[in-house]
């Protein structure tokens, strides 16, 4: 299994600082999941006699399986950041769903796991603790995802030509910075926007609205962790926004500090 071609950090708050305390990797599903899974992501950290680290994210725009001893669960969207307090020794598998990727797997509406944390048994009839003991019983990333995955076939997904539709609305937003309103992004797709909200919360879990503001986030805390400062007025334009006030309020209402705080912090 060959580690996934992306090399992105996005949405990981601090992630040079991180590094130092957990290591990361990345791996590609089979060829007959990759309509539902973005990635496979292995997190293991090894802090004995050090401090605890709390690591904060701001998640994607889709659903995340998390393996963890006695902890298993699945992951809804986060509307705010997410946050995990890494101490003494640990490791998780993670499966991070693409967009309404994990809707073939739930048959129903993905908005009922919205900033929720469901055991996994809870959702599934699988006896989780034999699972996890599986799981974390192979030592390669190739033999846990075999393991994954044949739990995830397991499950009987179908195709569903909606997903292909709901990445190439959230690719869209990604690529086109200056778009902040729903309803250029429906007349694009020649959808109303109430049809365009309907499928979000349906597949999704969140608005197309989220999705947008989330990305712009996104986008500006990836250039604030690059190390160099931006010129705040001109990207909230760039970024799609009326003018800079509107920027800073999301930005300190998403991250928890302003623009210039954020990228002075990070260079301390």
């Amino acid at each position: 299994m060959q580690p996934a071609p992306t090399t992105s950090n996005r949405g990981i708050l601090r992630y040079s600082q991180g590094r130092e305390k957990f290591s990361m990797n990345r791996l590609i599903p089979s060829p007959d999941l990759r309509s539902f899974i973005t990635h496979y992501w292995l997190i293991a950290w090894d802090l004995r006699g050090q401090n605890s680290y709390r690591q904060e994210v701001l998640q994607h725009p889709g659903v995340n399986l998390v393996f963890e001893r006695g902890k298993t669960c699945v992951h809804g969207v986060r509307k705010g950041r997410s946050s995990y307090l890494l101490q003494e020794q640990g490791e998780v598998f993670g499966i991070l769903f693409r967009p309404g990727g994990f809707y073939p797997f739930l048959q129903e509406p993905v908005s009922s796991l919205t900033d929720q944390s469901v055991p996994l048994d809870s959702l599934f009839d699988v006896d989780r603790n034999a699972l996890e003991d599986t799981l974390f019983s192979m030592e390669t990333g190739s033999d846990r995802i075999h393991v994954v995955e044949q739990f995830l076939r397991n499950q009987h997904p179908k195709r569903d030509p909606q997903i292909e539709t709901i990445n190439e609305i959230v690719h869209y937003i990604i690529e086109h910075r200056e778009i902040n309103r729903v309803e250029e992004i429906a007349v694009h797709f020649g959808l109303s926007p109430r049809t365009l909200q309907r499928i979000f919360s349906l597949y999704v879990g969140v608005s197309p609205k989220w999705v947008i503001q989330r990305s712009r986030i996104q986008d500006a805390v990836e250039l604030a962790d690059g190390g160099v400062t931006p010129e705040w007025s001109k990207l909230a334009l760039d970024l799609g926004y009326y003018d800079q006030a509107h920027f800073i309020k999301d930005f300190k209402t998403i991250v928890g500090s302003s623009p210039h705080e954020y990228a002075t912090n990070g260079l301390n």
